[in-house]
């Protein structure tokens, strides 16, 4: 099967050029039968026969001989009709009448290869008509033949040359076998077309799966860095008519430190693209240090390697719930906990409720969703609620567990 290249989404379902999705399937050559060949041996038969075949003239027994040469040269040229054009009832009715043609010309011509017609449609009649019609035909081409020629030469004639009638429709056989294998290089074509067609979809669907993903690794890093830098910077226009400058040094030396960690996740991300593995508890340590959250990663389990998909899920959940603890709650305390159960990978973030006032300022309203789509096409499970019981009644927490 030829490579399949990923195309466009709003490509992949125009028509290819040799595709025969919507063509009739009797319309398609089948390799090994040329369609010239069989022209040549149909016209070869008419001419022969043309030249040999006697009487013709323009009266009498010469005038029928003549006609019926006609009636058989068109009913066995007529074979090379598609099959799709010619409905099987008017195949079945058009070979019949070619069968009696045949015979009544075997019968009237003393001399010549009149019999070629009839050893030739009854070829045709195995390929044509279905196996249980095309023996009955065929039966009845021998024994009509067989009869013309008995009756023709008489009971006292040799036995030879009238039995030479009863094997015309010997060629079915041919026709019959031709049709089998006909049919079986079609059904390979269209199964191979079937699984291209498959791989095609395929194809497709991995192009939008990895267009989703990459749309949620950039909302990420685009919501984590320029959510949090954007707040720094109204802070610190707030704080430019109060008059008080060291407050806004600090609020820009913040968000020239978030300018900095954006370019440490912009990197991130391209590694995960890449498919670059991250090492997780490292990497989850590091982005709390670079949020301010020194020393607020525990973990439990044995720890052990995990898959690059979890990995790269799980930093980007725990980025997602930073960016809004640090949006909705700022000054609160964050805690992270990774656990590493027997089947499952754990993560669990939670805040604290605010100490200071939140900075107004909207979300694009894609973060619980990017994660809940992460989670779930790994099988796991994800919830972001209130904390309404317990020593940490009031926190905010998001938990992701990940089956492996």
């Amino acid at each position: 099967m030829p490579y399949l290249r990923p195309v466009p989404a709003d490509q992949s379902d125009a028509p290819h050029p040799g595709d025969d999705t919507g063509r009739d399937a009797g319309t398609r050559p089948v390799p090994g039968q040329d369609p010239r060949v069989q022209w040549a041996v149909s016209l070869a038969v008419v001419v022969v026969g043309v030249l040999t075949i006697r009487p013709v003239g323009p009266s009498g027994r010469g005038l029928a001989v003549a006609a019926l040469v006609v009636v058989n040269s068109a009913a066995l040229l007529a074979r090379r009709l598609p099959e799709h054009k010619v409905p099987p009832r008017l195949a079945m009715v058009w070979l019949t009448l070619g069968v009696v043609a045949a015979a009544a010309l075997m019968g009237l011509s003393s001399s010549g290869t009149g019999y070629l017609f009839a050893f030739i449609l009854a070829g045709h009649i195995g390929y044509r008509l279905d196996t249980r019609q095309a023996l009955v035909l065929a039966g009845f081409c021998s024994l009509l033949c067989g009869a013309v020629l008995y009756l023709r030469l008489g009971p006292g004639h040799e036995v030879l040359p009238w039995v030479f009638g009863l094997t015309t429709g010997a060629p079915v056989m041919i026709g019959i076998l031709n049709r089998s294998q006909r049919q079986a290089v079609r059904a390979a074509i269209d199964a191979a077309e079937s699984a291209e067609r498959a791989a095609r979809a395929e194809a497709r669907t991995a192009v939008l799966t990895e267009r989703g993903r990459i749309a949620r690794d950039v909302h990420d890093v685009l919501a984590h860095s320029l959510a949090g830098i954007n707040m720094q910077l109204e802070l610190a226009d707030a704080l430019i008519d109060t008059g008080n400058l060291e407050k806004v040094r600090e609020a820009h030396a913040k968000a020239h430190g978030l300018v900095k960690e954006s370019l440490k996740q912009a990197q991130w991300t391209v590694h995960a693209l890449r498919e670059d593995a991250l090492p997780l508890r490292e990497t989850l340590a590091s982005m709390l240090a670079s949020s301010g959250h020194r020393d607020a990663l525990t973990l439990t389990g044995a720890v052990r390697e995990v898959p690059a998909e979890v990995v790269r899920s799980l930093l980007r959940i725990a980025q997602e719930a930073l960016t809004n603890a640090a949006r909705h709650a700022p000054g609160g305390a964050v805690s992270v906990e990774l656990a590493f159960g027997p089947a499952s990978t754990g993560l669990s973030i939670r805040n604290r409720p605010a100490t200071r006032p939140a900075v107004p300022g909207e979300g694009s309203g894609m973060g619980l969703i990017g994660m809940r789509e992460r989670v779930a096409q790994l099988g796991g499970t994800l919830t972001a609620s209130p904390v309404t019981e317990g020593p940490h009644q009031g926190d905010w927490k998001v938990e992701a567990v990940i089956p492996q």
